[in-house]
């Protein structure tokens, strides 16, 4: 059992205890995640050497397509596949015990919200919900839950009555989360006033529309909703833990999660704060499966530990939780 463990990872409180436990989850994932290992031998990486969180070694993150990333012999408990906007594989993230992601999901999301039961949660996500096993769709429905709130729940673009639908909760405290490319369909309505709306972009056109960056997407939606910032949610399958940006596109983290920025020329190499990188993410509440994972998207972190989304590789696909193209 890794009960105390993962109650560890969840009473993070600074950059020593971080240090140890993210240790700690590597030592363990090492000895049972069997991908893993196998990476970390076939690349010739002696452990003894790894003394911190900055030598561990990441995993790239296309292996979660390949293989099933899980500790040996835990039964599966939920998978999670990823967004899918091309003939390429979907990844596949299977979990053996569904509580920890909602552990994770509901505290990261207290820490930069607060309590569910304040908002009044709308949902704009059709994509996500027309492929299905979306590990973005079971976090929201859980928020739509747990607000307790009878207006609650999804949009439908679809709906002839969604402008009014809108109109009669214009002066409620209400979070809209939404893909990028039905925001802006719904820009396009007659809306009143959202002033008082809390608006969240989770990225992605999905193919629908013309990539463009952050930027121009925050303009165009500030401006329509009428509201001074566009909230971002940074997350993706292989991960159970998300990263929020509540203005200007700077995410920061929950404490058990953690984003740094490799070289891309050398992944080994970690490069200082305002330079743009490869982007590395540790996320210890992702116990069963792996915490460090290697990604394809393209960032820059900042020395307030703040970082942004800058696009991604050019032969990566258009996934996630995450935006848009290269500023």
């Amino acid at each position: 059992m890794l009960s105390s463990l993962i109650n560890k990872i969840f009473n993070i409180s600074n950059e020593e205890n971080f240090n140890a436990i993210a240790l700690e989850v590597f030592n363990f994932q090492y000895q049972n995640v069997a991908i893993y290992k196998s990476y970390i031998d076939l690349n010739k990486i002696n452990i003894n050497k790894i003394n911190d969180f900055n030598s561990i070694p990441f995993l790239p993150i296309q292996f979660f397509k390949s293989h099933n990333v899980i500790a040996n012999n835990k039964s599966i408990d939920k998978t999670f596949l990823s967004s899918g906007t091309t003939k390429n594989k979907r990844s596949k993230h299977s979990l053996h015990d569904i509580e920890i992601y909602k552990k994770s999901f509901l505290n990261g999301f207290k820490k930069f919200y607060g309590d569910p039961q304040k908002w009044t949660i709308l949902a704009l996500l059709p994509s996500y919900l027309e492929q299905g096993d979306s590990s973005l769709i079971y976090m929201v429905d859980q928020l739509i839950k747990l607000s307790n709130n009878k207006e609650s729940g999804y949009l439908d673009l679809q709906n002839d009555n969604i402008e009014n639908i809108i109109d009669s909760l214009k002066n409620e405290n209400v979070l809209l989360i939404g893909v990028s490319y039905a925001l802006l369909d719904l820009s396009q309505k007659k809306l009143p006033s959202l002033k008082n709306w809390t608006i969240m972009e989770t990225g992605g056109m999905k193919g629908r529309k013309k990539e463009m960056v952050r930027n121009e997407l925050h303009q165009i939606l500030k401006s329509s909703f009428d509201v001074k910032n566009i909230h971002s949610e940074y997350g993706m399958t292989e991960l159970l833990s998300q990263a929020y940006a509540l203005n200007n596109g700077l995410f920061n983290c929950p404490p058990w999660m953690k984003v740094m920025i490799r070289d891309l020329e050398d992944p080994y190499n970690w490069l200082n704060t305002n330079s743009s990188g490869g982007i590395n993410i540790i996320d210890l509440a992702n116990i069963y499966s792996c915490s460090f994972i290697e990604t394809q998207d393209i960032g820059k972190k900042y020395e307030n530990n703040s970082f942004e989304i800058l696009g991604r590789f050019d032969n990566s696909e258009i996934r996630g939780c995450n935006l848009l193209s290269i500023n």
